[in-house]
């Protein structure tokens, strides 16, 4: 516990220095963020349905991650109103995809970790599996839309007169930028966290059939492609919203 209050206060430290009065912002919405989620997890082993809850929380800290992250009102509500109609798309995605895939509960390789423990939770594992889906793909959304947002903002300042052409062909330009960066941090978060889980399988020499029938591989696998599915639809859904609000606002 000494470690992590350290090293968040090395993290808060380092937010004031670079952002000034916006990187204090930014880390009091990590702080809130981390009680939302606590929040929503008491909820819902306190028998709240948790898709509800998870999409109650999921707009709770989208609208904090952006407006506390972005000093910009105009761009702000533009990437807003993109998260939210990313996160309904996605929403309808989800569902039926994690039902028919059933990567619900825990797999082979926890149960030795969760042996000692009773499983009758009373809740609906499915369920809490695509809370945890949508919940998982609010940092990478957030993030592409307030990028995308704030950088057609900067061009809209610099050339009022440009036309919705040229902006959405701007958006796009950013947003291919975006899009590997952003797969690329995906992708190796996921190897990364599940590393020491690969190299065991690894070590029992077990055939590459099976790495892709594991749970956790495939659970995993598809978190990855949710969120970049759903970086691509907000980088679509926001440089269309700029181009039709924002510009029209700037030329009034």
């Amino acid at each position: 516990m000494k470690t992590i209050s350290i090293l968040t206060v090395i993290l808060a430290f380092l937010m004031v220095l670079v952002g000034g009065k916006q990187g204090f912002s930014a880390f009091f919405s990590v702080l809130i963020n981390f009680l939302l989620l606590f929040l929503n997890i008491m909820l819902i082993s306190s028998g709240f349905p948790p898709l509800w809850t998870s999409l109650f929380s999921g707009i709770c800290i989208l609208a904090i991650t952006i407006y506390m992250g972005n000093s910009d009102e105009k761009s702000s509500n533009v990437a807003f109103l993109a998260t939210l109609a990313v996160m309904v798309v996605m929403l309808l995605l989800i569902v039926p995809l994690d039902h028919l895939v059933q990567v619900k509960g825990f797999a082979n390789e926890q149960s030795e970790e969760i042996e000692a423990f009773n499983l009758l939770v009373g809740v609906d594992f499915e369920k809490i599996a695509i809370s945890t889906t949508i919940l998982s793909t609010l940092g990478a959304i957030a993030e592409a839309a307030i990028a995308i947002a704030s950088g057609l903002n900067e061009v809209i300042e610099q050339d009022p007169q440009i036309t919705p052409l040229k902006l959405r062909k701007s958006g796009q330009n950013i947003g291919s930028q975006i899009m590997g960066m952003t797969f690329n941090t995906l992708f190796f978060g996921m190897f990364g966290g599940d590393l020491a889980l690969f190299i065991l399988l690894n070590k029992l020499h077990n055939s590459f059939g099976y790495y892709l029938n594991s749970k956790i591989f495939v659970s995993e696998c598809m978190l990855v492609l949710y969120s970049a599915i759903a970086v691509i639809l907000v980088i679509i859904v926001t440089t269309w919203l700029m181009s039709r609000k924002v510009r029209p606002q700037r030329s009034a």
